[in-house]
């Protein structure tokens, strides 16, 4: 699938947000982020919120999930946020 520049209008979690140009939220491929609910998820919506949100990324959809979200690898700036997430997020 084809590679997007997209503006993230809101994070849901930690692995998980919205964009301007979808009407279904995005997942990060590979990450799985605490849900807010849960020890830790709250800070990972935040440390996400901090890197992406009102920012363009790049979208690479790679997958479609169960509930018909896009599963995507998504970079800003040439890095991957993906790989950012995964580092971060420590249970």
């Amino acid at each position: 699938m084809a590679k997007r520049k997209e503006t993230v209008t809101r994070v849901i979690d930690g692995d998980t947000f919205l964009t301007a140009s979808r009407k279904r939220s995005i997942r990060l491929a590979g990450v799985d982020a605490p849900e807010k609910s849960t020890r830790g998820g709250t800070k990972a919506a935040k440390t996400l919120r901090n890197m992406i949100q009102g920012k363009k990324v790049e979208v690479n959809t790679k997958a479609r999930d169960v509930y018909g979200r896009a599963v995507a690898e998504v970079k800003i700036g040439g890095k991957s946020v993906n790989k950012e997430m995964r580092n971060k997020i420590k249970k």
